[in-house]
């Protein structure tokens, strides 16, 4: 902890905006996560709620559903792909970001911990003296900038694949809602 704080009042104005820019990474993280996994179980929770009216036949997809514009049209078979492509962006809107955060969060920390091993050598080319004992401990703080990076990269790589499989269930319940509507078309 005390590299942390030493790096962020020691390092100047890059270490301050490597910490700040992956702080926000982090809370963004953080905020699409809750946010997609609620919308996607409220969303998720409506088109099984339409797969069960489908399955025991008591109607058509619930009002409330992905689908429900697509079947009050005219040509419903042609119509179902496009409601379902609208509820597959709707799902995974936001995960894109949630990839980027992850694979450039340790490039991020990467960056910090150069500039810091620069400075350090920086000063102790002007020191003119260079020993284990005053490297050691400017090395260490500098590398606090790429374990936050990774910090930062591992919740929001793991938070991207659950949303991504989320997203995938949800759009998976469309799809057999499709398929029983289609076969409700051909035999009536």
């Amino acid at each position: 902890m005390q590299n942390l704080v030493n790096f962020i009042t020691d390092g100047g104005m890059v270490s301050i905006v490597v910490f700040l820019w992956l702080s926000v990474y982090f809370m963004l993280t953080i905020w699409i996560y809750f946010s997609k996994s609620m919308t996607i179980y409220s969303l998720q929770k409506i088109e099984q709620e339409s797969l069960s009216f489908l399955l025991r036949g008591d109607g058509e997809v619930k009002k409330e559903s992905a689908l429900s514009k697509c079947v009050r049209g005219g040509d419903t078979n042609k119509l179902l792909p496009v409601c379902k492509s609208f509820a597959e962006i709707n799902a995974t809107k936001g995960l894109s970001t949630l990839a980027i955060i992850s694979s450039t969060s340790p490039f991020i920390g990467l960056f910090g911990t150069i500039v810091s091993i620069l400075k350090t050598f920086s000063k102790l080319g002007d020191a003119g003296s260079a020993s284990l004992n005053v490297i050691a401990p400017a090395i260490s703080e500098a590398l606090v900038a790429t374990a936050v990076g990774i910090f930062v990269a591992i919740p929001a790589y793991s938070l991207h694949l659950i949303l991504k499989r989320k997203a995938y269930e949800y759009i998976s319940l469309i799809q057999r809602e499709i398929d029983i509507l289609k076969l409700k078309s051909f035999y009536n």
